[in-house]
């Protein structure tokens, strides 16, 4: 795991001018998607509390909703139980000129899943052995394939778990399942390893972000997803606006004055 800037957090300044960099390169990234008729699909894994919310709104929150399609799906419904377990998964795929984050995805099997004792020993072990064949066959054709796995430390989970316990905006991110799983850290750190060395291949690997400072997390996070795709930008017309018609012209604020405003309280 790389050196932790616990010491030096990044700070607020500091992070929004380079925030504001990587994200007028993804919406650069986003028209050349458009424009090529690509499929990405980003995979965002990690502990309870790695941060993987606010890295994905972090890259999120300059582009289209309609070109970047978050996924995060609950837990499966009963007939999503008795269809083939990556079925659900599949039917999210991006079509032409999509880019589709999974936040937590099919590696739940590998997970929290297997942790948590919601599926067998043998559900498990064949997930870990089909995954890359799965995986191999959705790059060959034609999808581009990014897994990413935010690492947070003990001390620092534990940290953002607190905060979540007293702060009334944060209470829902820590939902019983977080505090189930909260001591079995290292449970948890050997699914994860058996997930990196089966699943780890060179068509589709797994690529770590140490994420003990948010803010470092979600811009080299965002910065690596735009180093693995050889995008190119798209020159646009400049648009220039035509003159308002005064064709039918009429009062169209006092119409309005009969009509219901929130109040201001702002």
């Amino acid at each position: 795991m790389s050196k932790s800037h616990d010491d030096e957090k990044l700070g607020r300044k500091s992070y929004e001018k380079e925030l504001r960099k990587l994200q007028v390169e993804l919406c650069h990234l986003q028209a050349w998607v458009k424009a090529k008729g690509e499929r990405i699909i980003i995979v965002l894994e990690g502990r309870d509390a790695a941060g993987k919310g606010g890295t994905i709104k972090a890259m999120t929150a300059r582009v289209s909703p309609r070109v970047f399609r978050v996924v995060a799906l609950p837990a499966p419904s009963d007939r999503e139980k008795g269809q083939m377990y990556m079925q659900r998964y599949v039917e999210r795929f991006p079509s032409a000129g999509e880019i589709v984050i999974f936040d937590r995805s099919w590696y739940n099997r590998a997970g929290v899943e297997y942790v948590m004792g919601f599926c067998t020993r043998e559900q498990h072990q064949r997930f870990l052995e089909l995954c890359p064949a799965v995986e191999k066959y959705v790059v060959d054709g034609g999808i581009r394939l990014l897994k990413i796995w935010l690492e947070v430390g003990q001390k620092e989970q534990e940290k953002r778990f607190r905060a979540r316990i007293d702060d009334p905006i944060r209470q829902w991110k820590l939902s019983p399942m977080d505090v189930d799983s909260y001591d079995r850290w290292y449970d948890y750190s050997r699914a994860r390893d058996l997930m990196f060395e089966h699943t780890d291949t060179e068509g589709a690997p797994w690529h770590l972000v140490d994420s003990n400072d948010k803010k470092r997390a979600r811009l080299n996070c965002i910065a690596h997803i735009l180093a693995q795709i050889p995008y190119k930008r798209v020159e646009h017309k400049k648009v220039k606006l035509p003159d308002r018609s005064d064709k039918k012209k009429y009062d169209d604020t006092t119409s309005l004055a009969k009509r219901r405003f929130v109040e201001q309280r702002y």
